[in-house]
């Protein structure tokens, strides 16, 4: 099977250095570095078909039309959604999510209706569904974690009731690095007659995903999480749903007929696509997800099982690190490792790790409700791909070693 050193020829950035020394970049979760395949369909946009789609009659703009709408098909493969006229292509998953809030959850949504998400949720995909319920005057209920920081069983069956009308929920913890089983909270969504959105910001980038046989409504994800350019996310939507949804933007090429009083919209996808799109954002999606198919997602899971397995049993003897969603009794775990050091504020970890090459996440994670259930203001997380090394764990372990020494605190 292939390994990392297979795909670092092809990271121009992972061969520089960051504060004199070679860089160890696990900051994943973040957001993914760019192969030279992603880079070079990008500039060969800009460089050699750069038009406006959908409105020109020319050779060039009929290109651009093409690229991407060959993305939105190969997106819908990618994830398995039905057809191609169920993806809508926005600029992250954070508008992905604010566009079902505002266009699905603000019309359906009544006063007294509830909406269950769980208190692992991204901000993302907690913050939209905070301001919905409040605005509509509905209740806001929440899933908290087993012992084990898996969802709790007895919360999904208990608090998903008849007056559910929106389930949302992350295939992938941010922070956690725990797989949800997903199958199970979309069940019983549907079986009280709600609706269910499931955030892949974490999943879509790591494992194979397939929204039919999840049955999720509504699914989104971010592009720059794997391997493509920033500016270019995926909502995909039950084209029903979509139908019937209003806009969330309006303006230029969303439309059909304007006259003075009256608008009528353009059909799915293209009514919530408004003003010029992302097009080399699309090409370069549609580059890395040919990446990613290239390499297979059993060696992708494959890389990052082996790298946590490799630095858990490390970490695990190092009297000063504290651990959160590393003692999972089932087999969920993905390349996210969450740490504090003790005694030693998060960002001064990050910052003496930056200073030995490594880098690594800090702070909240877009995650405050799940930092405060877990009793933390603030964690530090580091977040493996396929790229990643044994080496980088062997830097990132290393400098943790002297993050304490450097404070003074002598080990």
């Amino acid at each position: 099977m292939a390994t990392a050193q297979d795909f670092l020829k092809d990271f121009p950035l992972l061969h520089m250095q960051m504060n004199g020394k070679p860089i160890a970049y696990l900051d994943n979760g973040a957001t993914t570095q760019k192969p030279e395949q992603v880079i070079k369909a990008l500039c060969g946009y800009y460089g050699g078909c750069n038009a406006n789609p959908h409105r020109g009659a020319y050779a060039l703009s009929m290109k651009a039309t093409d690229i991407y709408e060959s993305a939105r098909a190969r997106v819908a493969q990618f994830i398995h959604a039905p057809k191609a006229e169920d993806i809508i292509f926005t600029k992250n998953a954070t508008e992905s999510l604010n566009l079902v809030a505002y266009s699905y959850g603000m019309t359906n949504v009544q006063k007294g209706d509830e909406i269950v998400i769980t208190v692992s949720e991204h901000h993302s995909n907690l913050v939209p569904w905070q301001h919905v319920a409040q605005v509509k005057g509905a209740t806001l209920k929440y899933i908290y974690l087993e012992d084990d920081a898996n969802l709790s069983e007895e919360d999904i069956e208990t608090k998903i009731t008849e007056r559910t009308k929106i389930v949302a929920v992350t295939q992938v913890s941010n922070v956690l690095g725990l797989k949800n089983d997903v199958k199970k909270v979309v069940d019983k969504a549907h079986s009280v007659g709600a609706i269910a959105v499931v955030d892949g910001s974490q999943s879509v980038p790591h494992m194979k995903v397939d929204v039919q046989a999840i049955d999720a409504d509504f699914f989104a994800f971010s592009g720059h999480k794997l391997l493509s350019p920033m500016g270019i996310g995926v909502l995909y939507g039950k084209y029903e749903l979509l139908d019937a949804m209003p806009p969330f933007l309006m303006g230029g090429d969303m439309i059909d007929y304007v006259e003075e009083q009256h608008t009528d919209f353009a059909e799915v996808p293209s009514k919530f696509e408004a003003g010029t799109q992302n097009v080399g954002g699309a090409a370069g999606l549609t580059a890395a997800i040919d990446y990613l198919d290239g390499i297979g997602f059993d060696t992708i899971e494959a890389i990052e099982k082996d790298l946590v397995d490799y630095a858990l049993p490390q970490l695990r003897e190092l009297p000063f690190i504290e651990l959160y969603g590393c003692d999972s009794k089932r087999d969920n775990k993905t390349g996210i490792i969450t740490f504090n050091v003790k005694d030693v504020h998060p960002h001064d970890v990050a910052t003496i790790l930056d200073s030995y090459g490594v880098a690594v996440r800090a702070g909240h994670h877009c995650a405050q409700p799940l930092m405060q259930y877990l009793g933390q203001n603030a964690t530090c997380r580091a977040s493996f791909y396929f790229y990643n090394t044994r080496e980088d764990a062997d830097r990132w372990i290393a400098a943790l070693k002297q993050v304490r020494k450097v404070l003074g605190y002598g080990a």
